[in-house]
């Protein structure tokens, strides 16, 4: 995992860059990227110690949204009910990540802001970045006001494209709506993002440097495009073409060096590492009810947080069975390699301890 911790690095000091005719921001981010330092050695001491500790940890806060986005992968997966984490046992959960050395945790949901406390959690962890994936519509002035005193919050504004493609899925006057809350938060100064969910259908739009100049100019900094997983059946044409995919790297390459933002892109690290980053290798998913899963595509889990620590956690048998499954991690014609291999994931949760994977999935 050392080029992973490495990447991890280089993207804190990609903050530092783009923040420069901010000093303030630009020296909080070089104080972060110290602190990573910390970090990865706390990481490094946890595998020595046989536990694989990933950079990266998304949260999924809340199954629970103000809107309805058409094949949202949540409403989709079907999950049965239950009782999500308090506020309480979240901030257990960042304690025990903190300590082992996880850098960077993407709050998400649902819409996480339908539980605003989540913020002032975030605050008392100010050595890790929390990316809020947000539609932006709860983003009222009370939270930007807590926004604009926090460092380590970075509102990342949900879109799909411009108007057309936006209001399709989300709903009509969505992007009017996320575009009214880009400008408050310029107003404010604050650094924020946005999250991009990239088809076959929207690829060249979303990656067009009209496009990314348009944002640009309203004060985006940071750029995350997350491919499309078909998570609902009969969708898998949307997926982005081997193509597009390949081109991603370079493309996310191109922009970085035109404009003052950074630009993230899944595809593109799971070509540099070697495929799918889930399971603890690159990143691990907790969901709302505190379930440890591979990723937010690929729900399943064989340990919840609520009766075992993160550490022992990590060291699940279905993680380590995923982990140490090359070829299935690299098997796939786009979206979610896990998602596509279900039935696999599924039978190492069934199969005793100790028996042998089942190769011909």
């Amino acid at each position: 995992m050392k080029s992973f911790d490495n990447s991890i690095k280089d993207f804190y000091r990609d903050l530092a860059r783009i923040s420069m005719r901010e000093p303030r921001l630009a020296l909080h981010f070089a104080r972060t990227a110290l602190d990573q330092r910390e970090a990865a050695a706390r990481r490094r001491e946890a595998a020595e110690a046989g536990v694989q500790v990933p950079p990266f940890m998304i949260m999924s806060i809340t199954r629970r949204c103000n809107l309805r986005c058409a094949g949202c992968f949540v409403h989709e997966q079907d999950r049965p009910a239950g009782n999500e984490l308090t506020m309480a046992e979240i901030r257990a959960i960042l304690s025990d990540a903190r300590d082992l050395g996880v850098s960077i945790v993407a709050l998400a949901g649902g819409e996480p802001l339908t539980r605003p406390e989540i913020v002032d959690v975030a605050a008392d962890f100010p050595e890790m970045l929390f990316p809020l994936i947000t539609n932006g519509s709860l983003l009222d002035d009370a939270l930007l006001d807590r926004l604009q005193s926090l460092r380590n919050v970075i509102p990342v504004i949900s879109l799909e494209g411009l108007e057309f493609e936006t209001d399709a899925r989300r709903g009509d006057g969505v992007y009017q709506r996320a575009l009214n809350t880009m400008a408050r938060l310029q107003e404010r100064r604050i650094f924020f993002g946005t999250s991009l969910m990239v088809t076959r259908r929207n690829f060249g739009l979303v990656t067009s440097r009209r496009f990314v100049r348009d944002l640009v100019g309203r004060g985006a900094k940071l750029f995350f495009y997350v491919d499309y997983v078909p998570i609902k059946a009969g969708t898998e044409h949307l997926i982005p073409s081997q193509a597009q995919r390949d081109a991603e790297p370079l493309t996310m390459l191109v922009l970085r060096s035109e404009f003052r933002a950074t630009f993230v892109a899944s595809s593109a690290s799971e070509a540099e590492y070697g495929g799918c980053m889930a399971a603890g290798r690159g990143f691990v998913h907790v969901s709302s009810e505190g379930d440890l899963e591979p990723c937010p595509f690929s729900p399943f889990s064989d340990t919840n947080l609520r009766q075992a620590p993160l550490r022992v956690a990590l060291q699940s048998r279905l993680l380590r069975s995923i982990r140490e499954s090359g070829e299935h991690l690299s098997e796939s014609d786009g979206g979610c390699a896990l998602w596509a291999k279900r039935d696999w994931v599924q039978s190492l949760m069934a199969a005793p301890e100790g028996a042998p994977e089942d190769r011909a999935a």
